[in-house]
């Protein structure tokens, strides 16, 4: 059975295999750490697991259940979150708690605060944001949970507080079943009051609005609420599910969440519950972003990405490069000049508010964006008719990790994990035999965020903060370094030090 399990895990794609034991004993659902465990205990746990993760409740380790168990998620435990969500929806239709039964450990008698003022403290900060948004997000994620119980919060810089937020990586003195694991995986976790603690993977890319990385403002949200004493919720759509989601168009808090800490902390003065749509917290955080890039000075005279990193890169048929993240783009001249940020919708209207993958082909001089499940095409500034189209009727994937148009293929080349695609552009159909492995190209790693292929006809793949020079003859990768020291081209040297 062991065999059989890791197989299928190490066929459910490009997330990383788990070991299903491993997960079921470290998430609560298997007792005993490294005990062999019988069948019968076994499907239980993965009974349990099926219902919280709102799946086909068969007690098999099928292909969506092993998928599941690698999606990015939430640290905390899972146990006694299935007696928990009993008692809340009991409380609905009879108005009565359950009688609670004495054991070892009763799930049932929740920890809370016993006041409700509450201060939190951010002790340290993540990478790829500034102070600035990373207290508007934090803020804002407090916010939301004071909007719809008798809780009141306020920042204090310099602590002591209630609850104190902090970036690490690996293991932190929390116990090595609490060391994070770098980017995917687990993404935070947090401590029932009254210890007030909650930790955020350092590694993790954090974004506000991006659609690469994960949303800090989310993330902060899900963890403050086990910080208030709520467990995970099985309600789709819940923010106290235990798996990351992404800020949608839909209220970020379910019927759900608001019982669950009203429960514990009733409902805020006068009554008035303030719910907001994801899509207009979106947009405050999208407002926020685009006033800070525009407020605040370039570094060193550096454009703000040369510091972080960005979601897409490509280059037009006139050199210039241009650099996307979040709502705004940078173009940097063939000349070497850097323009300031601006707003992505403003020269592409039809666009969301942020992409995925960004290609400019010179084949037919057109612009081609990608984002989730769509694909836009643009001649200049004009949407092409019939765009935008499903990424399906093309035979690309969903959510695709870079895009960029390959002169020896004279077709464009979608990477996504371990594999990549090939658009024949003139009939927007995938080229036959593929997708194919990614091991085709000798040297270049899974998870490049951008890639064009720049005048002196070598494709330059970026990841964070590295990137790769693929040269098309030799077809293997022949140098690899960190872009904003090394590529001039980047706009991230200033011109007075570049060695000519």
């Amino acid at each position: 059975m062991g065999v059989w399990i890791l197989a299928v895990a190490a066929l459910v794609g490009a997330q990383a295999p788990v070991d299903p034991q491993d997960f079921l004993e470290k998430y609560g659902y298997l007792h005993q750490d490294h005990h062999i465990h019988n069948a019968v205990e076994v499907q239980l746990a993965v009974r349990d697991f099926q219902w919280l993760s709102r799946l086909p409740v068969t007690g098999q380790l099928d292909e969506d259940t092993l998928l599941q168990m690698a999606e990015p998620r939430c640290g905390v435990s899972d146990e006694g979150s299935q007696q928990l969500w009993a008692q809340r929806v009991h409380v609905i239709f009879t108005g009565k708690n359950r009688p609670q039964h004495r054991s070892k450990r009763s799930f049932t008698q929740v920890e809370k605060w016993y006041k409700r003022h509450l201060t939190y403290q951010i002790v340290n900060w993540p990478q790829h944001l500034s102070q600035g948004s990373v207290r508007l997000a934090v803020r804002a994620a407090f916010q939301l949970w004071s909007n719809v119980s008798g809780l009141v919060f306020q920042e204090a810089p310099g602590g002591p507080a209630d609850i104190r937020l902090a970036f690490y990586e690996g293991e932190h003195n929390d116990g090595s079943s609490n060391a994070f694991d770098g980017p995917g995986g687990t993404l935070a976790h947090a401590f029932l009051p009254r210890r007030g603690e909650a930790h955020f993977d350092k590694a993790e890319r954090w974004t506000l609005n991006g659609h690469k990385g994960h949303n800090l403002f989310i993330v902060t949200a899900h963890e403050i609420g086990h910080t208030l004493g709520l467990e995970h919720s099985p309600v789709r759509h819940a923010l106290m599910s235990p798996y990351y989601r992404k800020l949608g168009r839909s209220l970020v808090l379910s019927w759900d969440d608001i019982l669950a800490v009203q429960q514990l902390y009733g409902k805020p003065p006068g009554q008035r519950l303030v719910r907001l749509p994801g899509q207009v917290l979106h947009a405050v955080l999208q407002e926020w972003e685009l006033i800070e890039l525009q407020s605040r000075p370039e570094a060193l005279g550096k454009p703000v990405y040369c510091q972080n990193v960005f979601d897409a890169i490509t280059i037009d048929q006139n050199q210039s490069v241009l650099v996307f993240r979040g709502s705004v783009y940078w173009t940097v001249s063939a000349a070497g000049s850097v323009s300031s940020p601006m707003p992505l919708r403003q020269r592409w209207p039809e666009l969301p508010s942020a992409i995925e993958a960004a290609a400019f082909s010179p084949l037919d001089l057109k612009w081609y964006f990608f984002k989730g499940k769509r694909i836009w095409r643009f001649t200049d500034r004009s949407l092409d008719p019939g765009f935008p189209k499903r990424s399906s009727d093309l035979g690309l994937p969903r959510h695709p990790d870079c895009a960029f148009y390959y002169a020896p293929l004279g077709h464009m080349v979608v990477f996504k994990g371990s594999r990549y695609s090939v658009l024949d552009l003139k009939t927007l159909r995938q080229v036959p035999y593929y997708p194919r492995q990614l091991t085709d190209w000798i040297g270049v790693p899974q998870g490049t965020n951008g890639a064009l292929t720049h005048v002196d006809g070598r494709l330059y793949l970026f990841r964070e903060q590295q990137f790769w020079r693929f040269d098309p003859v030799k077809v293997r990768v022949t140098r690899e370094g960190q872009w904003a020291k090394d590529l001039s081209w980047t706009g991230c040297i200033p011109q007075s030090n570049r060695i000519l």
